[in-house]
């Protein structure tokens, strides 16, 4: 196995290796990510007269993030919920593909392979 401070080349690489590499290179640097989970909620707001009065809550979105052992909760204004969204969604997109990476690895231990 290469040293730690050894580069690849992309001629050592499978071409899923490439692959899976090209794809997440063009996620991480073309787009934003956000470590986090989204949860909608749904409330009423108490004034009699209010639609939620009605059954129709109002919906607000929170980005639920772990930070030193404690969920923490942070509004989104509907302003920057796609935005939001996207950024979550590009995060979770990345890990996937890291886990993929790193099942490729894997098989090359396993195989014992260089």
């Amino acid at each position: 196995m290469p040293s730690s401070d050894t580069k690849i080349c992309k001629t050592q690489m499978t071409r899923q290796e490439r692959d899976l590499r090209s794809r997440l290179v063009r996620l991480i640097s073309a787009q934003g990510m956000l470590h986090g989970t989204l949860d909608e909620r749904a409330r009423t707001c108490g004034k009699p007269n209010c639609k939620c009065a009605r059954g129709e809550k109002h919906v607000s979105l929170y980005l639920v993030v772990r930070v030193d052992g404690k969920l923490r909760h942070l509004y989104i204004p509907e302003s920057h919920a796609n935005e939001v969204r996207s950024w979550v969604a590009h995060y979770q997109q990345s890990l996937a593909l890291l886990e993929e990476i790193s099942a490729v690895y894997w098989l090359k231990v396993q195989n014992r392979e260089k």
